[in-house]
């Protein structure tokens, strides 16, 4: 026993040696790092500051960056040699908890009508033209598909179908052909085209079936009190014939209620079946549409219940398995919390819409919807009073259950910096 005591002693005395003497400065570094440095996982980078403080980084092996001059960094690495890098040469990745509890959007919930007007006019189909010689598609010999989009006719822009039929029908007298500018995907391009008379009806026509405005109902998933930025749906908007994201020129989004449900049953997915109130019911634009849903900027406030409360978000690393609530509309305007289940989630280092399986669990919920419904997209998901993420899809052979879009990727598509005030 007293063997072993002057051993520990011996080796107390050696660490003490290691730590004054001046040629163990890296023992030093390691030793002496401040209370306040911040410790990131593996999978991480760090946002170094502009102070003269050693930063340990938590990774597979101990590193430890040091300022040396200016945004010069030294990196010490247990078994490498040390190699000095500048600020630049750093990755950045913000993950500093302490701001993602400062930072507070409100979630939403409300059920919204959904109107947009297409960046021209698309065109959702062809159709057959019966003329005295022949029945044809005059649309589908200029080789115009499904899915272009119409932007001019004869050096006019158009946004409305009813811009186009004047057009036609002067053309035809005329026996002239007109020339259309498409855009197809990114690209842009013309092509001409021959009105045909329809020999029962007496009208000229083009063979094609167009569409301006598209219209539907989805759930609004956040805003922030500050700036007004909203985000909702948690996808993007398609053509229900084109099956291809709609361009949008403007839009808006308004009030609605439910008026009934269809409930979901395996292979056939339910609906919310709503009536958009008067026009005055404006609550905002619509800005953008993209894969993680609808953006804008709110014209009032939103009318809100208790559950409607400022509240931090959550990263997806930090989503968790296990209980959470969903906010939605299934009567009226009434927003309510139903029980679900985080069942998975993916850690997303970069953007992407499925981050989530989701659950219902709530029996209320069950019995009115028979799960996840048309129109419950972006119905926002809460966990441990944080904002998580949105309901975006229903599983087809399983109602019940879906998946969901993290938070933070619909906040940048919003344009929201949720370290504007803490990180640079």
């Amino acid at each position: 026993m007293k063997r072993k005591w002057y051993l520990k002693l011996i080796g107390i005395i050696l660490l003490a040696f290691m730590v004054f003497l001046p040629w163990s400065k890296p023992v030093q570094q390691y030793l002496s790092i401040p209370n306040e440095i911040q410790t990131f996982m593996s999978d991480d980078s760090i946002n170094v500051p502009s102070i003269n403080k050693n930063i340990k980084i938590k990774s597979e092996e101990t590193t430890v960056l040091k300022q040396i001059d200016g945004d010069k960094f030294k990196q010490s690495v247990v078994g490498k040699e040390n190699i000095t890098y500048t600020a630049s040469d750093i990755p950045i990745k913000k993950v500093n908890v302490s701001v993602l509890d400062d930072f507070r959007v409100v979630p939403g919930g409300q059920s919204i009508g959904i109107n947009l007007e297409t960046m021209g006019v698309l065109v959702v189909g062809h159709h057959q033209v019966e003329t005295d010689e022949k029945t044809f598609s005059p649309g589908e010999e200029a080789e115009i598909k499904v899915g272009d989009i119409i932007l001019e006719v004869d050096n006019k822009k158009v946004k409305k179908m009813d811009e186009i039929l004047p057009l036609v029908e002067k053309a035809g007298k005329a026996d002239k052909a007109l020339s259309i500018l498409l855009k197809r995907g990114k690209k842009e391009f013309s092509t001409t085209l021959q009105p045909a008379l329809d020999s029962n009806e007496s009208v000229y026509r083009i063979g094609l079936f167009i569409r301006d405005s598209a219209a539907g109902i989805g759930t609004m998933t956040f805003y922030d009190p500050i700036s007004k930025k909203y985000g909702a749906l948690g996808h993007i908007i398609s053509d229900m014939d084109t099956r291809k994201p709609v361009e949008i020129n403007k839009g808006s989004i308004v009030e609605t209620n439910i008026i009934s449900i269809q409930k979901g049953k395996n292979g056939l997915p339910g609906e919310k079946q709503a009536e958009f109130t008067r026009e005055e019911s404006r609550l905002g634009d619509i800005n953008k549409n993209s894969p993680f849903g609808i953006f804008g900027k709110l014209d009032k406030e939103l009318d809100k219940s208790s559950l409607q409360k400022p509240m931090p978000i959550t990263l997806p690393s930090q989503v968790k398995k296990g209980p959470a609530k969903i906010l939605t509309v299934v009567d009226g305007d009434q927003v309510k919390a139903f029980d679900v289940e985080v069942v998975n989630s993916v850690t997303q280092d970069s953007p992407a819409t499925k981050g989530m399986i989701i659950k219902i669990t709530d029996p209320e919920l069950l019995d009115k919807t028979g799960g996840i419904v048309q129109g419950m997209s972006g119905s926002p998901i809460i966990q441990d009073d944080k904002l998580i993420g949105a309901v975006t899809h229903v599983f087809v052979n399983d109602p019940t259950s879906g998946y969901g879009v993290h938070i933070e990727w619909m906040l940048k598509e919003a344009g929201i910096d949720i370290y504007q005030n803490k990180a640079s």
